[in-house]
């Protein structure tokens, strides 16, 4: 164990973390918070597998279908506005394991649900607690990752969301085929439960956490985890630095500035609309292909190619990140989904060419999400990046419950498939020009090494 030093900084213990190698301790917190987000993925995108049997049993129009999809989006928003929040006051790792706990429950219920109002409420209830999980994960993955890893890490952290849909929706199939869409969410439930003894011994407290709010044995646990990822332990927990000249607490007021309300508007709008086609995409596919002509096991196949898609897109792109502006690759991605949601509509009739463009529509959508995740923290000084991301995601959220929803009552009205892809085409294409009517930011490169945290 290496020995204690005087006390440090806040600053100083971070950028202890920051720099030197990634460590076991450091690569295996991340990796729990990457099978997480694949929890999150699966949760999320159960729904819009289960769509055409649940809609099929029970006889449900377009706009019933949109509401049960939206419902886990407005799940989850009321979970980052309600429940991520009192991380800040009861722990990270204490609020994932609550918000898993939460999530296994109310997708066990949702194989029992009788009719679509009990199901809606359920997926609400589950998507709060995703909500949770996503918001505390996020900034776990920041913390525990080297300056130097920091957008690889985030843009494998996104790709978990891909894994848990791809392997989820191969095993949801299967279940669907042979037991009914109900087996669905009880596998959903069963392996959400799985999920708490691995957080449980697995994932660590907030390092922030601990030095600002320094709850009881706060030294000794900054210390374990410390020498778990072999950097210098330290014999006190330094002073809370808010009273010596940080800045005010961050507020809406700030991120509208007027040096910042140009950025702040256009990230805002690049959210709602990149969301709102994203969430059509992943959320109505399955339903409207086999509503298209094919299968309901071939829907299920598609939204399973589309998250089989992400995976390969996130992965290939956590290293291109590494070289290249993060708005620029957005764009580009941003711009490629919209060519491919225009091909996507023309291909629908055409299983093997649309299930192919489905991989890449996929792939380039998840990309362009998780690029927003990596970007948005640098339009921000440290003492507002939360609140920039927090309402950057909040902007988003209410598109993503919109597009679902809207599609449903355009379906309810007789709009085919193609037309709501040419149509949500365009939202990729608003996102694209939002982004670039950005400011440039003031480096070519990357996000600033420390996001969330002082900068040297």
């Amino acid at each position: 164990m290496m020995s204690a030093t005087g006390p440090r900084t806040m600053s100083d213990i971070r950028h202890l973390v920051s720099s030197g190698r990634m460590s076991v301790h450091q690569i295996t917190a991340i990796l729990v918070c990457v099978g997480l987000n694949m929890l999150d993925g699966f949760d999320v995108l159960v729904m819009s597998f289960t769509a055409p049997g649940v809609s099929a049993d029970w006889k449900l129009s377009g706009s019933q279908v949109g509401m049960l999809i939206s419902a886990g989006l407005v799940g989850m928003a009321l979970g980052s506005l309600f429940l991520a929040p009192r991380a800040d006051r009861y722990g990270r790792r204490a609020i994932v394991m609550v918000s898993v706990l939460i999530v296994s429950v109310g997708m066990l219920l949702s194989a029992v649900a009788q009719n679509s109002w009990q199901l809606a409420a359920l997926r609400a209830l589950t998507g709060v607690g995703i909500g949770g999980i996503l918001a505390s994960a996020t900034v776990l993955v920041n913390e525990y990752s080297s300056s130097k890893w920091r957008n690889t890490a985030s843009y494998l952290y996104t790709s978990g969301y891909s894994i848990g849909g791809t392997l989820g929706g191969f095993i949801a199939a299967g279940l669907i085929a042979k037991s009914g869409w109900r087996a669905a969410f009880e596998f959903g439930g069963i392996v959400s439960f799985t999920m708490l003894p691995i957080s449980f011994w697995c994932l660590p407290e907030s390092l922030d956490f601990l030095i600002t709010r320094q709850p009881t044995g706060a030294l000794s646990k900054l210390n374990r985890l410390l020498t778990g990822m072999h950097r210098p332990t330290v014999e006190a927990l330094p002073a809370n630095e808010t009273s010596q000249g940080a800045p005010a607490r961050a507020s809406l007021r700030q991120l509208l500035s007027p040096e910042l309300v140009r950025s702040t508007l256009l990230i805002w709008t690049a959210f709602f609309f990149m969301m709102g086609g994203y969430y059509f995409v992943f959320g109505w596919t399955p339903k409207l292909l086999a509503s298209n002509g094919l299968t309901a096991q071939q829907g299920i196949t598609s939204g399973v190619l589309l998250s089989l898609g992400g995976i390969f897109g996130t992965v290939i792109f956590a290293f291109v990140a590494r070289v290249l502006e993060p708005r620029w690759l957005i764009t580009f991605c941003l711009l490629v989904t919209c060519a491919l949601m225009g091909i996507f509509a023309s291909t629908s009739h055409d299983v093997s060419v649309g299930l192919l463009v489905g991989v890449g529509l996929g792939g380039m959508s998840t990309t362009a999400m998780a690029g927003f995740y990596a970007l948005t923290p640098a339009l921000y000084g440290p003492h507002l990046r939360t609140t920039g991301m927090g309402w950057g995601i909040g902007i988003g959220r209410i598109g993503a419950i919109l597009a679902p929803m809207a599609t449903g009552l355009l379906v309810d009205r007789g709009w085919h498939a193609a037309e709501l892809y040419w149509l949500f085409a365009v939202t990729f294409m608003i996102a694209a020009l939002a982004l670039v009517a950005m400011v440039p930011l003031p480096r070519p490169n990357l996000v600033p090494h420390e996001i969330g945290h002082s900068e040297s």
